[in-house]
């Protein structure tokens, strides 16, 4: 199954309808909140990789469970600070691979030499 961008912002507008007055919606307002629990779930995933460890999630299924849920939760909110912001699927996709392709051509070692040094 392969998700989109745009698949994800969906989902994300199908719940903010479904909880609209429940949920404080999305907004430009409402955006450092949902920023806000990105990095609180960010702590979660944080904690399951502290705790148990990277390689447990790669040889555990529960722990691997349970981790992929806490990464949706973080995808999730993300989505929803673009919403609020009214960034499209379209611009965020643009943006991602310009600066993946920035990110290719680079010379993070010697732009980096100074941090790099043993």
């Amino acid at each position: 199954m392969g998700m989109t961008m745009q698949d994800l912002m969906d989902i994300q507008n199908e719940l903010q309808e479904k909880y609209k007055g429940v949920w404080e919606g999305d907004s430009p307002e409402t955006a450092k909140h949902h920023l806000l629990y990105a990095v609180e779930e960010i702590g979660e995933v944080s904690a399951i990789l502290k705790k148990r460890g990277a390689q447990a999630v790669v040889d555990d299924e529960a722990v691997r469970a349970h981790f992929c849920e806490e990464m949706a939760d973080v995808f999730m909110y993300l989505t929803d600070v673009l919403l609020c912001c009214g960034v499209k699927a379209e611009e965020f996709e643009r943006a991602y691979q310009e600066k993946a392709d920035r990110n290719l051509k680079r010379d993070f070692p010697g732009e980096h030499r100074a941090y790099l040094k043993d």
